[in-house]
């Protein structure tokens, strides 16, 4: 059975990426597989700093990158600040990408977002995207940019938005069928 790891990058009570993540865990669940949920609170790191390395690199880091490492698939979902990607998920990335060996390399991912805006998170996709490629990630083509936040989904959790339920689809389908776990 294949496994998967789902995350925010938005901590904060409430959040609309947090409905997201927990949105495609259950829509991968459906789909046969184990799914972990994370929740970031619980793996403070400092803000990224060379100087930390390599005698105070977080523990919380190593632990993430090992969750990571064993796991067929990763779904993050984030916020978009000022059209770029929010910093609790850069901050993830950078001291994830420092770890050995590579926590990019087996799993397939997914990526999404939910904003306030019409734009859906966009810009901070295709930024994050740019950035997971630099470091060997393979990312399924379907990227899930919903906004605005306030009218995206139903008291369930579930997307209200026809082309939003078959985005899920196709991300969910993509990330089953290309996972090494399916294999």
């Amino acid at each position: 059975m294949p496994t998967a790891l789902t995350l925010s990058g938005s901590i904060r009570q409430g959040s609309w990426n947090r409905v997201l993540q927990r949105h495609v865990g259950r829509r991968l669940a459906e789909a046969g597989v184990e799914v972990t949920e994370l929740d970031l609170a619980d793996f403070p790191m400092p803000i990224f700093n060379e100087d930390l390395e390599p005698d105070n690199v977080p523990e919380t880091a190593v632990r993430l990158a090992e969750l990571w490492r064993t796991h067929d698939i990763v779904f993050i979902a984030t916020p978009e600040y000022n059209g770029g990607v929010a910093p609790l998920t850069v901050n993830t990335i950078t001291w994830l990408s420092r770890q050995k060996p590579s926590p990019f390399r087996h799993a397939v991912f997914g990526i999404g977002g939910v904003s306030s805006g019409k734009y859906g998170t966009i810009w901070s996709l295709s930024h994050l995207r740019d950035s997971l490629t630099k470091v060997g990630t393979l990312i399924v083509p379907t990227l899930l940019g919903i906004g605005p936040a306030d009218e995206a989904f139903d008291e369930k959790g579930d997307p209200v938005e026809p082309a939003i339920i078959r985005k899920v689809g196709t991300m969910v389908k993509e990330l089953t069928e290309f996972s090494r776990g399916s294999a």
